[in-house]
């Protein structure tokens, strides 16, 4: 009798252990990532989180989960330089991740060139949105300096989306009227004519279809489609005839993924943006393909337009930023006045 029960408590204490064992071995092959992203980026990762869970998963035979954060662009990367344990960004603006190198050291100086395209895996651009059958007849950039017309954008201080709508909108002025000077004051009679600064795109969108305030909507190509597929009856995309190639980038936090272990599941998820799957994910959800298999197969619903880039127009974001949106830049001096 002795001996069973010695027997059988040997056998339960090897049972504990090896379910201990068990226990640490999922724990083990589980892993997290955050992706800090900007606002309209929402629907587009919650179905590429799957997707590239799953092909992990089939791949490694590991599961991950990867949890999204979201808010404008330039609050985004603030929160992760004040200690947010993002284990990759894909922000709104090449300036906003320069942030993370420049003021905490948290990537090196040219992360820009560790993925194709400049790190980025899909473009965008600025479009307008109204209201249905378009009853104010806005189709151009000029339109929105006219009296009496209520404008929806964020605030540039805050909102990637909201840098690239004002910069839009300062080359358009810059190339119909012939200088800086006309330009900005193109851009003071556009902001007169908006009656709140919301913090991000996605604010300005509820402000927009769901709060029924404004016009039109200053936007970005993504969202815009997005409100059109969710508010049918009430909204209508209109395409300037010039806007800005927006291009918005994503790279590792290497502090984060090296302190916590996960560089090759973080290197592998912001790669897969550039397969077959993902730039079919990216057109599927309005943002612009770099591949030219899935830029075939998007052209319908994201036609072709005249578009200048940052550094054509502005000589870069660093350039760009200092000139326009830095303390004392002219949306201050422009928003001061109004």
């Amino acid at each position: 009798m002795k001996t069973n029960r010695r027997f059988i408590s040997r056998l339960l204490s090897a049972l504990v252990l090896a379910s201990a064992g068990l226990s640490n071995l999922a724990s083990a092959q589980a892993v997290s990532l955050l992706n800090v992203s900007y606002d309209p980026t929402r629907e587009l990762y919650v179905e590429f989180n799957a997707a590239f869970a799953k092909h992990w998963k089939a791949k490694t035979g590991q599961d991950v989960t990867i949890k999204q954060s979201h808010g404008g662009s330039g609050k985004q990367a603030r929160s992760v330089i004040d200690g947010i344990d993002a284990d990759v960004v894909t922000l709104a603006l090449a300036g906003d991740i320069d942030a993370l190198n420049k003021q905490a050291k948290l990537i090196p100086a040219d992360w820009q060139k560790r993925l194709p395209h400049n790190s980025s895996p899909y473009t965008s651009t600025i479009v307008l949105v109204v209201r249905e059958g378009n009853p104010k007849g806005i189709k151009d950039w000029d339109d929105l300096i006219k009296p009496g017309i209520s404008v929806i954008t964020p605030n540039p201080k805050t909102s990637g989306g909201a840098r690239w709508n004002y910069l839009a909108a300062w080359e358009f002025a810059k190339r119909k009227y012939g200088s800086e000077a006309k330009a900005k004051e193109f851009v003071q009679k556009l902001y007169k004519n908006v009656p709140v600064l919301d913090t991000g795109a996605r604010g300005s969108s509820v402000t927009f279809a769901q709060r029924n305030q404004g016009d039109v909507f200053i936007s970005w190509e993504n969202e815009a489609y997005l409100l059109e597929k969710e508010f049918s009856s009430k909204v209508d995309v209109v395409y300037p005839s010039i806007s800005i190639l927006a291009e918005p980038p994503v790279t590792v936090v290497d502090k984060t993924v090296d302190r916590k272990g996960t560089r090759a599941v973080a290197e592998a998820y912001l790669q897969y943006l550039y397969t077959d799957e993902g730039q079919d994910i990216a057109g599927k959800n309005f943002y612009r393909p770099i591949s030219a298999k899935a830029q075939a197969k998007y052209a319908k619903q994201l036609p072709k337009l005249p578009l200048f880039t940052i550094e054509q127009a502005f000589g870069g974001w660093e350039k760009a930023d200092k000139d326009h949106f830095a303390d004392g830049g002219s949306f201050d001096q422009i928003y001061l006045k109004k």
